[in-house]
């Protein structure tokens, strides 16, 4: 199964990668394609030859990440809406989703997609 993973990350220490990764890992164990947001933002910076140091964080601040120049709400939006519309069955969220906007916006186009809804334990 094709599987977005969501979930917070403003606001959480390294914008919450640590946990994307051990989702993803989880569910690639059980035979799955995983969109990982946090894996996709690492290939962005590789891509544009520029740091992912940004990617670590006390705050999540990803206000100042924007305004350093590092990251943009809107390519990465544009990704993750584009794997959910084009490719994705399933959509799985992280403990923490209710609280980010991001998630929302995702878990909103998975379901009007009525693509399967998964909810990660913590």
């Amino acid at each position: 199964m094709n599987i977005y993973l969501a979930g917070p990350m403003r606001g959480y220490k390294d914008f919450n990668f640590p946990a994307f990764m051990s989702a993803a890992k989880d569910l690639r164990s059980k035979g799955h394609t995983v969109f990982n947001p946090a894996e996709r933002d690492l290939e962005r910076d590789i891509e544009a030859g520029q740091s992912s140091a940004w990617q670590r964080s006390e705050t999540g601040d990803i206000l100042a990440a924007e305004r350093a120049g590092v990251f943009d709400r809107r390519i990465a939006i544009m990704d993750d809406l584009t794997y959910i519309i084009e490719e994705a069955d399933a959509i799985a969220l992280l403990p923490g989703w209710q609280e980010s906007k991001g998630a929302n916006a995702e878990l909103w186009t998975a379901k009007f997609l009525d693509l399967e809804v998964i909810e990660l334990a913590a």
